[in-house]
């Protein structure tokens, strides 16, 4: 039956041809659904969310009210859980690159944080141990985010991209929802035992090492369908083989305008930004919580996080990503003033909470949506972390002042302050991002 449509072209005011109509009906549902290997680095990055939660969300309790840290001891750690990832960000975006191994490099990453999940077994009570631990986890996570993102990039149509990491950042939420309820459950089981949990922790980041090795593919657009048989010549002609990336080509990536505004807008950002710990910690002092109730903050900031990461992505597609990512943003700015505003009690919480899950469900893949269009195909993964790593070195300063601005003036003037700083950093990104076409254009077209 196709060869009545061989040599019949496809003009601009007849019909479709049966190949046209194929590729129509093909790209329709691309944007319905999500690839497969979107699915599959999404259950990894589940799988892995459960394991870190397991230990974040009961480690600000630990450092400060079990070994006494100071609010600006707690910062440099918090900042360091962050911040350690900054230049690895960057060294595991290039390699993925330069090698064209994406999957090798994000398998490398999650194996060394599964690693330091041991590494807490034998830290003890030593901040310099516990810091080394927590550096050599946060490296993991450092090494293995750009080429993941990029990987999802890669295997998603350009206008579907906000549905695309909307979806695995939906998968992230559940895991991360899950990871303080498990901790809590191991912990009831095992007598009070932190050594259980970071077991526990241990063996859950080894499974997501073993899906991603089994499920996730490292080029999922290399092998396109073929409509109709093609004749296979006696001799295959020569494929030209493809550069190695290097590093000076690396750094072409910042005389692209729109590469280098959203990284100085990801580092206003993120400078603006406070940590998990810090929130849930004022909270839990505002409102004199029991440290029972302390792991369950993070579990509703993460399902406020699920059930709106992918509605918003698939928002920021139809409308504009960039409007969705400043109005997460001016989400957090309330949930700043309202860690001392009037309201107290359970609806403060269940406020604050939602309103911090839905700052990272408007933000944390709409960033990376933003970029991916703009990025070279060849150098994406690197570009990726370039703006990433911008992000984290921001974060590991605004850790740091923040611990010092609570333990000089207090923790009401010291929120108050991230609540200035963030609407601040917000007209700043508008007007870096907003005036470039490339990033503010309402839809991406393919």
């Amino acid at each position: 039956m196709y060869l009545s449509t061989i040599g019949r072209p496809k003009t601009a005011d007849g019909p479709p041809t049966a190949e046209g109509g194929r590729s129509d009906r093909q790209r329709r549902r691309r944007l319905a659904l999500v690839s497969g290997n979107v699915v599959a680095l999404g259950t990894v990055s589940l799988i892995t969310d459960v394991s870190a939660e397991m230990v974040s969300a009961v480690l600000p309790l630990y450092l400060v009210l079990g070994l006494q840290l100071s609010p600006l001891a707690y910062g440099m750690i918090d900042g360091i859980y962050t911040g350690a990832t900054a230049v690895l960000r960057i060294v595991g975006g290039y390699l993925a690159d330069r090698v064209r191994a994406r999957k090798l490099m994000a398998g490398i990453g999650y194996a060394l944080s599964a690693v330091a999940k041991l590494g807490l077994l034998v830290a003890g009570r030593s901040m310099g141990a516990i810091g080394f631990v927590i550096a050599v986890d946060r490296m993991g996570k450092g090494i293995r985010t750009a080429p993941r993102d990029a990987l999802i990039t890669a295997s998603s149509p350009p206008e579907a991209l906000g549905r695309a990491f909307g979806v695995h950042r939906t998968m992230d939420a559940i895991g991360a929802f899950l990871g303080p309820l498990v901790a809590l459950a191991v912990l009831a089981a095992a007598g009070q035992s932190y050594d259980a949990v970071f077991v526990a922790s241990f063996c859950l980041a080894t499974l997501a090492v073993v899906v991603l090795v089994l499920f996730v593919r490292d080029h999922p657009g290399s092998a396109p369908e073929r409509a109709l048989p093609v004749p296979v010549p006696d001799r295959a002609l020569p494929v030209p083989r493809r550069e190695p990336v290097s590093v000076r080509e690396a750094l072409t990536l910042l005389r692209a305008r729109p590469v280098r505004r959203l990284t100085a807008a990801a580092g206003l950002l993120g400078l603006a930004t406070i940590g998990d710990g810090f929130v849930y910690l004022l909270l839990q002092r505002r409102e004199e919580l029991s440290v029972v109730w302390f792991p369950l903050l993070a579990v509703g900031t993460s399902l406020g996080y699920l059930l709106l990461a992918a509605p918003l992505g698939m928002l920021a597609d139809r409308f504009g990503r960039l409007p969705v990512m400043v109005g997460g943003y001016v989400a957090l700015t309330v949930t700043y003033l309202l860690l001392f505003g009037p309201i107290g009690g359970w609806p403060l919480l269940g406020l604050a909470l939602a309103l911090y899950g839905l700052f990272y469900a408007a933000t944390d893949g709409i960033l990376m949506a933003l970029a991916g269009p703009v990025l070279p195909e060849r150098l994406r993964a690197t570009g990726i972390a370039l703006i990433q790593t911008g992000q984290a070195l921001a974060y590991l300063v605004s850790s740091v002042l923040f611990g010092l601005a609570w333990q000089q003036w207090g923790p009401a003037v010291a929120s108050r302050l991230a609540a200035a700083c963030v609407a601040v950093a917000v007209v700043a990104t508008g007007c870096l991002l907003a005036t470039e076409p490339a990033l503010s254009r309402r839809r991406v077209t393919s």
